[in-house]
Order: C-alpha cells, then structure tokens, then sequence
C-alpha cells in the first residue's frame, strides 16, 4: 500500500529521502510529499502524481535540513489531491506524520479534536495523528509522550513515521499490523514500510514489532512496547539480497508476493467505515430492482455477492457480466433499479459504459473499488473501498478475495437492517467474518506444498474441468479464471448440477474435473456429481473439507480446507486455485505476473 520513508543523520534528508522513495514506486501510488526540519521551522512540499514529476515541480529533493519524512500515498479516505497527499500537519505546523494503514476510529477522533478547536483540512484518517500529538504537547507532554498517548488511542493498522520541530534530532516511529524497519547506518539512522528503501543506504536493519514505538536519532535508537512503555531490545539483521528480490518480499514473482499478502489485506478490508457501508445497505434496500455488475474477476465476486445478499438480508440481486448490461437490461431500467458496480482499477470500460446508462435511466449507482478519486468512486451515489492495496501482478488474487469479504459485510449489514435473520445468525456469521485472515493463513500454510504436486499433475493435460454447486459456482468460475490466463490451459467451469447437460459428453479417462466441495448443504449432490465423472474415467480433484475422510476416500487427489461459514468459502477455496495457477505457469515457462494478451485494468471496449 502506501510507501513510508524517514531519515535522520548528517546527509541532506530530502535528497536521501527522494532516492528511497524511487524504490518504492513499484507498490503503486497516486501522490508523495516530503517534510523536513531545519532552524525550528517545518518545510512540507507535496501533491499528487509521479514523484519525478512532483520534484521537477516542488524540488522536493532540495527541502533543508537533517531529519525528514516522505510518502508516497495509495488512497484509502479522501481523493487522490494535494491536499490530501502526506505528510500531514498539526494546527501549528510544527509537527509532520506519514502513515501507512486503516484507522477505524478516525471519524470519532476527529470530532473530539474539532470539538478542541482543532482544525482540519484533508480528508484522511491520518490528519488526526498529528492533531493527537499536539493536543498532548499543549498539556504539557514531551514528545514521546504525547506520541506514546496518540498511539494508544488509535484503533486499526498502522506504520508511522513522525518528526516534530520541538526535537529536530529525532524520528518517530511506529506500527501495528503494517510493516516497518529501522536501517542502522553510520552517522544516520531511517525508517521504512520495505527495505528495498534502504538498501542503498544500509544493510543493517531492525525488524520492528506488532505495537512498537521507536524513537530514533542519528546515533542510536531506542524502541519501547506501547502498551506497557516498557523499553524491548530487538536483534539488528544484515540483510544481503537484491533490489528486486526486496520489491517481491522474497517471492520469485509479484503474484506470488499478493498471494501471500492476503492475510493482511483482508484484516485491511474488514476495517470498513461503518457510516459509509450503513449508507451503502440503505441505498440497496430502497432498490426494487438490484444489479450487481462487474468484469473479469470482479463479475465472480459480483456472483458471490449475489448468493451472500439472498441468503443472510434476503435481498435477490442480479450478477451481470458488463459487457451484458445494457444489452439485457437497459430496456428495463428505472429510477427504482440500484446497480452495484465492482470494479477493482475503477476505470473499467465495460462497466463505466453500464454506468452511463444506467445514470441516463435515474438508477442509484453504488460502488466498489480498490481506488480512490477513479471514475466509479465520481459517478457512485456512494461507494466503498476494499483496501487492498496496489495489485502489480496482472492476474487478481487480493483483489477478488477482498471484494467478497466486502460484499459479505454489505449482505451482514443489510441483513441487520431487514432483519430477515435471527440475531444469533448475525452473530455466529460476523464471528466467522472475523476469523477469515487467520483462515486463509491458515491454507497458505497448509496446502503449499499439494497444490505444487497437483500443478505438476496438471501441467500435461489438454483442458480442466472444475464444478461446484451453490455460492461455490463463483469459485468455480474464478479458479477457471486464473488457470486459463496464466497456464493457457482451456478451463471450462460449470454449476455441477449442470454438467450432465453437454460437458459429460467428453469426460474420457484421465480427464482432470476439479470438484469445489464445501461441508454445506449441497455436499451429498456434490458426491453424486463426483460419482459420476469417476464412472466415465475423469481424475477427480476434491477441494474439501480438512476432516472428510469420505471425500478423501473418493478423490484422486483432495486438498483438505479448514471450515469456515458456507458463504464465505470463495475466500478460502480460491486461495488454492490461485497457488495452482501461478505454479501451472512457471512450470511451464510462463512469466505470471504478465500473462500474454492481459492487462492490468481493461480501458477500452
């Protein structure tokens, strides 16, 4: 996501600061900005576009002083404007904040410090840092205490950086669920999100904790535990690899890399501002007629949104393909139809050509979208961010697992708001909700190593099938997604009940049929459809329940999942067919981060 840089030491900050912030353009981001101290005065040059172009216009590189911040932002709360770009100040411009993350309790922070007269200008969640800092300042605090209190009343993800004109020899830093080092040089000492900022400078760093505090001057560090103040010695690492092989983690490729970033992305997307998904159920609910419309991957997750909306608020909606929409549709449409459009980029030509349609036609348009300040997030009544972060692999993979825990909130909330569900049902399904990062951790961990023998397994045949039933349909679709456009192998998914009407016709022996098999209501059909191809000679693959021996039994090859709620499993189940197709790829020599033919955001019709 967003990419965090701060220095001190004997060098110019800024120019050092502006060369670590080039080696995090990869990460993707919509505007940077740097800050500095020198002579007790603050200097703050930012705005939104390319950090080339930005210094050739504010000369960021050429800011005085010895200890600075930089940033480059990929927006989750307000557009992607100068004015919202970081770092951000305090009323006295005095204190400057770069912040990686999602604080949930921004809107509450926010009131009780514009209620202290505080006054705000952006419209980010991280404007408040600073303004908690200097509240602090004003009641007589020192600096690391009034950033030690700021930190203990905020709630979400974060990886912070902060320098304050009142100690111009100091860096602050910070993080809870949001990466951040500390690189250890002489005559200087930094911070950064990724230590591809830093290894030109150094290759001595400290890996810093979950609720970690550090406070950082040339020569030395010291690093305190936030909840208890209490001082923690954390070992230094020489970290000797590449520039590329820091951008991927790691990881021989970027899909693999977001692959395994999905944990944390979904702990990132179910910090949702709760007054912007309240709006979004109530828009929904007014609608007579509800069309949740997205291409590519987003359709899938529009199909999983589709079951998620029937079954837990009741709500029948119609998942369409874009390029489908106004052909099918436009003739119907009306100032009581909603259209739900799901679009990662938010640029998406198909589905802005649907919107403009529909917006001729006074329906209410809502949106989904990984972008701020895109088209979609401009022409949406209201809309909602999954929080994904910047996705550089082609081929989506947080991005679909993201836009279904969404949709499943959205279906939760409007579930709350018709009350078509008991309470305990809510309840046991936000618990569920709750515990999908760990979940899908969970199968990252455990089915690594068979995905890779089943992709060898594959790797030599001439088609796949792959079947599911109920919500699992989308699974279906999306795992045939991924393994055609980056294996190349024709994939052919159905709804398992349909596949006795034409693809039975050309199961031979050794065919692959990969089954999606969840422990819901539809497993018993599921076994009649697994019984089937088997009689006709196919390899039947089972994704399955961890725990059924009879599934196991029946399977040629079976991946054991961990539970997880019905409506949910297009989470955890795609996570293996995303493994399947990266591994289908580099076995056969494809390059998966740029698959033949693809592209990233598909912008023309």
């Amino acid at each position: 996501m967003c990419g965090i840089v701060g220095y001190v030491g004997d060098g110019q900050a800024s120019d050092i600061l502006v060369r670590s912030l080039k080696r995090l353009e990869y990460r993707g981001y919509d505007s940077a900005g740097v800050a500095t101290c020198y002579q007790n005065r603050l200097f703050v040059e930012k705005d939104s576009g390319k950090i080339e172009e930005i210094n050739n216009k504010l000369g960021l590189d050429t800011l005085p002083g010895h200890v600075g911040v930089a940033h480059t932002r990929w927006a989750t709360h307000g557009a992607p404007t100068k004015v919202n770009a970081h770092p951000h100040t305090d009323c006295t411009n005095t204190i400057a904040v770069v912040h990686n993350g999602v604080l949930e309790n921004f809107m509450q922070l926010k009131k009780e410090l514009t209620d202290l007269n505080h006054t705000f200008v952006s419209k980010t969640d991280t404007e408040v840092i600073p303004h908690l800092v200097e509240e602090g300042l004003r009641a007589g605090e020192s600096v690391e205490q009034a950033f030690l209190k700021a930190l203990r009343k905020l709630e979400g993800s974060y990886a912070l950086a902060m320098i304050s004109t009142s100690e111009p020899d100091k860096l602050y830093a910070a993080r809870k669920e949001a990466p951040l080092i500390i690189g250890v040089g002489k005559g200087f000492n930094m911070v950064a999100s990724d230590i591809t900022a830093l290894l030109d400078m150094t290759q001595e760093m400290v890996f810093l904790h979950d609720r970690d505090m550090a406070v950082i001057s040339k020569d030395s560090y010291r690093i305190i535990k936030i909840d208890t103040g209490e001082g923690v010695e954390r070992p230094v690492k020489t970290v000797a690899i590449s520039v590329e092989t820091a951008e991927k983690q790691g990881h021989p490729h970027f899909m693999l890399k977001e692959i395994y970033e999905q944990p944390q992305t979904l702990r990132d997307s179910l910090r949702l501002q709760q007054q912007y998904l309240d709006l979004l159920a109530e828009l929904l609910d007014k609608g007579r007629v509800i069309f949740l419309v997205g291409a590519g991957t987003s359709y899938n997750a529009c199909l999983a949104g589709s079951y998620q909306l029937s079954q837990l608020a009741r709500l029948p909606s119609f998942p369409v393909i874009a390029s489908e929409f106004i052909p099918n549709y436009g003739s119907s449409l009306g100032a009581d139809t909603v259209v739900l459009a799901v679009s990662q980029s938010g640029e998406t030509a198909d589905v802005l050509t649907a919107l403009d349609f529909a917006r001729m036609r006074a329906c209410t348009i809502l949106g989904l979208t990984n972008t701020v300040g895109s088209t979609l997030t401009r022409v949406a009544r209201a809309y909602i961010l999954q929080n994904s972060g910047p996705e550089i692999g082609v081929a989506a993979t947080k991005t679909f697992t993201s836009q279904v825990l969404v949709l499943a909130q959205t279906a939760l909330r409007l579930a709350r708001l018709r009350g078509k569900i008991a309470q305990f049902e809510m309840d046991e399904f936000k618990t569920e909700l709750l515990k999908i990062p760990r979940i899908v951790e969970e199968v990252l961990m455990k089915t690594s190593v068979k995905v890779k023998e089943l992709a060898k397994a594959l790797m030599s045949k001439p088609f796949i099938f792959i079947l599911g039933r109920g919500i699992s349909t989308s699974t279906a679709y999306e795992g045939r997604l991924k393994i055609m456009e980056l294996s190349y192998i024709p994939c052919i998914a159905y709804p398992a009940g349909e596949s006795k009407h034409g693809p039975i016709s050309v199961i031979e022996e050794s065919v692959p049929v990969v089954f999606v098999v969840p422990p819901d209501e539809y497993r018993k059909l599921n076994i009649g459809s697994i019984m089937e191809m088997k009689a006709r000679g196919a390899y039947a693959v089972v994704l399955g329940d961890e725990a059924d021996s009879e599934l196991m039994e029946l399977a040629d090859f079976y991946i054991g999942l961990p539970k997880t709620h019905p409506l949910l499993t297009p989470i955890t189940y795609a996570v293996p067919f995303q493994l399947i197709a990266y591994h289908l790829a580099v076995m056969k020599g494809y390059d998966p981060d740029k698959p033949r033919n693809l592209a990233k955001s598909v912008t023309v019709l």
